[in-house]
């Protein structure tokens, strides 16, 4: 599970994100990133996952979101403070290892970076 401060929690905060931020794909994921404006005192990164019925039926999205999760904790200490991630799995995710999705996550958020 991600801590309450690394997780987006509204759908306005996900439309932001995603209107507002650099988007960067791979073959499983699609990665928008944006800064944050707003100061926060206190967490880090926060992050929002997308994972539709189309990677999948609910065990195989399940797994793919925990897997997910599980990235996105151990990349937020390498990760600015003040920006926010929207993970949007691609029907490839639900085929992908572990090590695939982490690399295809890490390829995305790279260029994302470059991007911005």
């Amino acid at each position: 599970m991600l801590p309450k401060a690394h997780k987006l929690e509204s759908s306005a905060q996900f439309r932001r994100t995603m209107k507002t931020g650099t988007r960067a794909g791979s073959r499983t994921l699609v990665v928008y990133q944006t800064a944050r404006t707003e100061q926060v005192i206190s967490g880090g990164p926060r992050f929002g996952l997308i994972v539709s019925k189309a990677v999948g039926n609910a065990v195989i999205r399940h797994r793919t979101s925990r897997r997910l999760r599980h990235i996105c904790l151990a990349a937020t200490d390498s990760l600015d403070h003040n920006i926010d991630v929207v993970i949007r799995a691609l029907p490839a995710a639900g085929d992908a290892s572990s090590a695939e999705l982490e690399q295809d996550f890490r390829s995305a958020l790279a260029k994302a970076q470059r991007k911005r």
